[in-house]
């Protein structure tokens, strides 16, 4: 109990504080990527060290705590509270079964830490990993949806349709592209899936890249980043479903946002990028290695480099989160579900029953399951050969020209 107490303690104060500092990473980016200055003012208060504005985040959480917590009267007040505090409680317990690592030996400078090697995740050995996950994002739905009915407000009210349509629609390729690694790895617990692909050193994003695509697509879709930030769009909602939040409840609502993508980053990394492997760094799995050593031995050393690989790899991914939404415009809603319906969901199936068709011929071929490299082109082949024919069978997709076949046009053009 006390080992999960603390592993609770470490991982809520770092992702606090991760989501702080990712936001001043997100500006920072956001200003190089528009040609400006981004936040670089504040640093260490009541001095004149400015510390390339690494005191923004702090700076940002007293203005939101000054604040007025103020409560429209027209709300359901009861909703109006329960609904920031469901998101972010949803967004923090998914991280309860994501590995931050492999393990860490028994011993430290002599002193016994454990009987047993410590696993760098808060509910080691759970088997339905990927199931809690899913729950979890699920239930966040509710959060969303509960703060725009509550608000009783037009804008808020169809960002929370927006995001239930939304959301809904992109967990059907989000499960599909899961899918195909669970049935090559033969397992929903996360950390068994890594250990899959660093025996045999092939990454599912390499085997199944057709998953890969669809997974990540339909992760940037639950995340509700741009492009498909639709329940929460400016130009249209002016803040969906939380323009009547403002103080801590729309904080909450903000950290949540960006929990959502630091743990789709870490689905990405570890379902199909390896998760903590990486090729002649960090081996296989921790029992074929051995963890009796104390430190300055081998397996502290793999320990922190495993930590080091999957951060790394985790940073990557939500910088490329943040490049893509200061990069790229939004897409309407029609072509938002319409890529949800006619494009990610075929996909998905496709990916599916391919990596079945193919898990089975490798059993026929060499007897053995798992991932292997012969039928890495095989697989790609597959992907290539999928999405030329979603292309062209549904080419209008992604078709921006004005719409011929109403009959408004006609009716402009005679006024």
């Amino acid at each position: 109990m006390i080992e999960a107490l603390i592993k609770s303690a470490i991982l809520i104060g770092g992702l606090m504080t991760a989501a702080a500092y990712f936001v001043l990473l997100e500006r920072r980016m956001a200003a190089w990527i528009q040609d400006r200055v981004g936040p670089n003012r504040v640093g260490i208060p009541l001095t004149k060290i400015r510390l390339f504005g690494l005191g923004q985040p702090l700076a940002d959480g007293v203005k939101f705590i000054m604040k007025e917590e103020y409560t429209p009267a027209h709300v359901d007040k009861q909703l109006f509270l329960l609904a920031p505090i469901v998101i972010l409680v949803a967004a923090l317990t998914t991280f309860a079964v994501i590995p931050f690592g492999s393990m860490i030996p028994t011993t430290l400078f002599g002193y016994q830490l454990s009987e047993t090697p410590i696993d760098l995740v808060v509910a080691p050995g759970a088997n339905v990993g990927m199931i809690y996950v899913f729950a979890l994002s699920s239930i966040a739905v509710y959060g969303v949806i509960l703060g725009g009915w509550a608000s009783n407000n037009k804008y808020g009210f169809l960002g929370g349709l927006r995001s239930s349509a939304q959301l809904i629609a992109y967990e059907l390729p989000l499960g599909l592209g899961l899918l195909g690694v669970v049935l090559a790895s033969g397992s929903m617990d996360l950390g068994v899936i890594i250990s899959s692909q660093a025996n045999t050193g092939i990454w599912f994003g390499i085997a199944q890249p057709l998953g890969f695509f669809v997974f990540v697509v339909a992760a940037f879709a639950e995340a509700a980043r741009l492009p498909f930030d639709l329940p929460e769009c400016e130009q249209e909602l002016v803040g969906g479903y939380h323009t009547e939040y403002a103080g801590i409840k729309l904080l909450l609502f903000l950290v949540a946002e960006f929990l959502h993508m630091i743990a789709a980053s870490f689905l990405i990394v570890i379902l199909f990028l390896g998760g903590w492997h990486f090729w002649g760094l960090t081996g296989g799995t921790p029992e074929i290695n051995g963890w009796g050593f104390t430190w300055g031995g081998a397996a502290w050393l793999q320990a922190l480099v495993r930590i080091a690989v999957l951060m790394t790899k985790i940073t990557l991914i939500i910088m490329a989160f943040m490049l893509i939404r200061w990069s790229w415009p939004r897409f309407r809603f029609d072509q938002l579900m319409a890529l949800a319906w006619k494009v990610m969901l075929p996909l998905g199936l496709i990916n599916f029953v391919a990596v079945a068709l193919l898990q089975q011929l490798q059993v026929i071929l060499t007897g053995s399951v798992g991932q292997s490299w012969l039928m890495v082109p095989i697989a790609w082949g597959v992907a290539i050969v999928a999405w030329v024919g979603i292309t062209m069978a549904a080419p209008t997709v992604a078709d921006n020209r004005p719409r011929r076949d109403l009959d408004s046009w006609k009716i402009d053009s005679q006024v």
